[in-house]
């Protein structure tokens, strides 16, 4: 549960309802409000939000634990969840702001879920401020884009884009970038073309690096307009997936040997200060992965990107399309009941499709074949018929 600073529980409402905006597989789930003293014995009374435990604490305190990177399916695979998640919160016209380590968190079997936007509703102008606690206005300084450390800058998409492209070279390299770097520092050289070195990946042979890099390059651009929207990141992390699922459950299984080997006395909760012997970091850069409630910023302008997955509500069969369609890439990943799904279509695919998707190895495969054969061209009631199916098969997607 996270506890809100003091405020109207009117207002702690009001945040709750823009998480709910959130809802997504790879967005951290808010589950309810509270308002009382807490079981502690404390008599004060508090306003709080309870929001999904995340057994395995952060991204940042997984580096820790292992004293580098996960094996490469696994970096893969966070690359694509976040990216996911991001999609998923331009598409709803939210912007996280303060994209890190700390704030993707991994559950049980080291999936991710973006948490903490904490930071999001700050105004920028407050970059004014002489005291080196930048890092809690507009994300955390070694995160924010060169333009950021302009008094005027208004934030846009672009600035989640650039943090995307530093977090995917910590997920890569299991570290900070600039560990020595303090604010002042950071904020000199980043606008002058200083990033995080690639030159450490150069003697590491995975398939798929060179694709990532290139990924982390583009994003971390210069220039807004030249970073790739998270439409195309999705595009190319899925791309980045192993082909066999198998690679990636060995991956989690020998993460999670290690985890079991390197016990600590203090609970793997999200909130980890104290559990690792991390080493000493500027104020600006909390080691803790303490988690706040969420506060985002909205987006005016209307979003031309498809999210990766929404919330639904009393959805007709043109909004059910719709989501099939938008979420393409996340069903591909995540459906693994594919001919269940299949048999309950009946006679909206035909037998010749029917035979080649079964021949498929696996299920992501199948999910392909079954897109590119019946649900592009099926038009809205196939595509209805086939969210009707899942909902009824894996009800936490949709």
């Amino acid at each position: 549960m996270g506890v809100g600073r003091p405020c109207p529980f009117k207002a702690l409402c009001e945040e709750a309802n823009c998480m709910d905006m959130a809802s997504c597989e790879f967005v951290l789930r808010r589950y309810g409000t509270y308002q009382g003293c807490l079981p502690d014995g404390g008599t004060s009374i508090q306003q709080g939000i309870m929001m999904e435990f995340m057994e395995r604490g952060s991204v940042q305190s997984l580096q820790k634990k292992l004293s580098g990177p996960p094996p490469w399916p696994l970096v893969f695979r966070l690359a694509h969840q976040v990216a996911l998640g991001m999609n998923f919160l331009h598409s709803q016209n939210l912007m996280h702001q303060d994209l890190k380590p700390s704030n993707v968190l991994l559950n049980s079997d080291l999936n991710a879920k973006l948490a903490d936007f904490g930071l999001a509703r700050v105004s920028t102008s407050a970059l004014n401020s002489n005291t080196e606690t930048t890092g809690e206005i507009g994300g955390s300084y070694k995160y924010m884009p060169p333009e950021a450390f302009e008094p005027s800058y208004e934030p846009v998409r672009a600035f989640d884009v650039y943090s995307y492209g530093i977090l995917l070279w910590s997920i890569a390299a299991g570290t900070e970038p600039y560990p020595m770097a303090d604010y002042a520092r950071v904020e000199l050289r980043i606008p002058l073309g200083d990033r995080p070195l690639s030159k450490v990946f150069d003697q590491v042979k995975a398939d798929g690096l060179e694709e990532l890099i290139d990924l982390m390059t583009r994003c971390w651009d210069h220039s807004p307009l030249e970073r790739p929207t998270f439409k195309k990141c999705v595009e190319v992390t899925e791309n980045l997936l192993p082909k066999q699922p198998q690679e990636i459950h060995d991956a989690v299984g020998q993460v999670l040997k290690r985890l079991v080997q390197t016990v600590s006395p203090t609970s793997n909760r999200s909130n980890t200060s104290g559990a690792f012997n991390a080493p000493l970091q500027t104020p600006e850069q909390p080691t803790n992965d303490s988690v706040d409630f969420g506060r985002f910023q909205k987006i005016e302008t209307s979003s031309t990107q498809d999210s990766a997955c929404y919330s639904t509500k009393r959805m007709n069969n043109k909004d059910k399309a719709k989501f099939v369609d938008d979420n393409r890439a996340m069903l591909i990943q995540n459906v693994s009941e594919v001919m269940a799904i299949i048999e309950e279509l009946g006679d909206m695919v035909h037998g010749e499709t029917y035979s080649l998707i079964d021949a498929k190895a696996t299920s992501r495969e199948k999910m392909r074949a079954l897109y590119d054969r019946t649900l592009r061209s099926g038009g809205e009631q196939v595509k209805a018929a086939f969210y009707d199916a899942l909902k009824s098969h894996h009800p936490r997607l949709v």
